[in-house]
């Protein structure tokens, strides 16, 4: 028996490209072991009601489970996949054959489903133009609610990231005032330990100065002290000379003397 349960049905509406032929619309409504087909090309339409029996020989065949059947199905029917080839074709009597093509395991596979003419295909071909209104209503309003949360998320960000930045800011601010500050202090300290320092370089310097002035009045009076003694010893070593040349001078004088007397003396005999 069929279940006829829509709480667990899925609609799809695929706009099917086939080459060398007007678009069409397929629209499938999925259950967990059957599905219905319905394909308009705006004029005409032609469904496909496939039974819980159909789907079981049909996925028996290929050595697949129900519920893996139907999701390859949807997944082909839902979705134009690209490198498939799609055809519908007539099968006589006014049917219509959709096939479509893919691989399994390597092996290039084809499924064929039979559809048969509508009745009522202004009805189907409305139906399936409803759906598709709807789905643009819904899809914008989805758009428009992810657009919106979207929005809602990035002002969300933006003012998360503001607050970040701004206690950044705050807290860069609090570092460059720690860093002036403790700047500050180390240069204070740098500072007097650097006068402490010239201080003490001062008074070395002084000292310093001190003791090479004392040095140098020790060896100017040793300087002195010796040119004095030379001094002394050359005026008495001049003094000397001087009188001895006075006493030559004195005994020259008067052996002259002495020997004009003779002469003198002699002339008178």
């Amino acid at each position: 028996m069929e279940s006829s349960s829509t709480t667990t049905a899925r609609h799809t509406c695929l706009e099917l490209e086939i080459p060398s032929t007007d678009p069409l619309f397929v629209k499938g409504t999925w259950f967990d072991t059957h599905f219905h087909l319905s394909v308009t090309d705006g004029l005409r339409a032609w469904l496909c009601n496939a039974t819980e029996e159909e789907v079981q020989e049909r996925a028996a065949q290929w050595d697949q489970p129900v519920a893996e059947y139907i999701e390859l199905a949807e997944r082909y029917l839902g979705f134009q996949q690209p490198g498939t080839v799609y055809r519908f074709v007539d099968a006589g009597d006014d049917h219509k054959r959709l096939s479509w093509t893919f691989e399994r395991e390597g092996t290039k596979l084809e499924w064929r489903w039979k559809f048969q003419p509508s009745y009522d295909s202004r009805k189907i071909t409305a139906g399936i133009l409803d759906f598709l209104m709807d789905a643009n209503i819904n899809l914008s309003m989805l758009i428009r609610r992810i657009l919106q949360e979207e929005v809602v998320r990035k002002t969300q960000s933006f003012e998360k990231l503001k607050l970040e930045a701004e206690k950044c800011l705050e807290q860069s601010e609090r570092f460059t005032n720690e860093k002036m500050e403790f700047e500050s202090e180390i240069y204070a300290k740098f500072l007097g330990v650097l006068n402490s320092k010239k201080a003490k370089l001062r008074e070395l310097r002084d000292q310093l100065s001190k003791q090479e002035i004392a040095g140098k009045a020790s060896v100017d009076e040793e300087e002195s002290t010796d040119k004095t003694e030379s001094y002394h010893s050359g005026s008495n070593a001049e003094e000397s000379e001087e009188e001895a040349e006075k006493n030559i001078t004195s005994s020259s004088k008067d052996i002259p003397a002495g020997r004009d007397r003779g002469r003198k003396r002699a002339t008178r005999k």
